[in-house]
């Protein structure tokens, strides 16, 4: 069961449930993959909706990888994730949101 006090994200991939977190460790990682700046940026690009599928890509990974999963990017090219591309955006959103406040802070 994912906890949002410590910024957890549940999200079914491929029928089973994964629990996703952004570490500090992951974050870095996040910021290493992306190579476009600091972490605002990519937060800017979301609230903007102008993210890309990388975006959305490298940010599943990186909580994937905060929440203990030893897989890479390729292991979720095929993948089915619960709510198709929108159900993984949203997840990806609300993750990096999850990341940076506590639960019921206003946004």
């Amino acid at each position: 069961m994912a906890n949002p006090w410590r910024g957890e994200l549940r999200l079914v991939i491929d029928g089973k449930a994964h629990v996703l977190r952004l570490t500090l460790g992951a974050l870095a990682e996040l910021e290493e993959t992306l190579e476009t700046g600091a972490l605002v940026d990519l937060a800017a690009r979301f609230e903007a909706g102008r993210y890309s599928s990388r975006d959305v890509l490298a940010l599943l990974v990186a909580g994937l990888r905060g929440g203990g999963w030893r897989g890479s990017a390729a292991d979720l090219l095929s993948a089915e994730i619960e709510g198709g591309p929108l159900g993984a955006a949203r997840a990806a959103a609300e993750l990096l949101a999850r990341a940076f406040t506590t639960p019921g802070a206003p946004r």
